[in-house]
């Protein structure tokens, strides 16, 4: 059963942060994710406010989307994210088709 990251960012330190964007989506690939969303136009209708960026991944199960997260590759990237932005992210798993 397929399974998602999704994330709200709201981005500090906009040089830095460009450090995870370049590296992040490698390490994401490399665990099969597929990036479905990432910063585009986005409006809060029920909530808290609107983040400046809203990201959705998906992933073939949940196991490979918690893999993928917990990856050195991956957690290298995120380390660039420290500092220069506010991150939620949770993983989710879908439903059955």
């Amino acid at each position: 059963m397929k399974a998602y990251w999704i994330a709200h960012v709201d981005v500090t330190d906009p040089a830095q942060y460009s450090e995870y964007t370049r590296r992040a989506p490698a390490a994401i690939a490399q665990h099969g994710g597929r990036i479905l969303a990432r910063g585009g136009r986005s409006e809060a209708l029920e909530g808290r406010a609107t983040p400046q960026r809203s990201v959705v991944i998906e992933f073939a199960t949940y196991e490979q989307a918690l893999a993928c997260y917990r990856s050195a590759e991956y957690q290298d990237a995120c380390s660039q994210r420290q500092g220069a932005a506010l991150a939620e992210v949770i993983i989710v798993e879908g439903v059955a088709p």
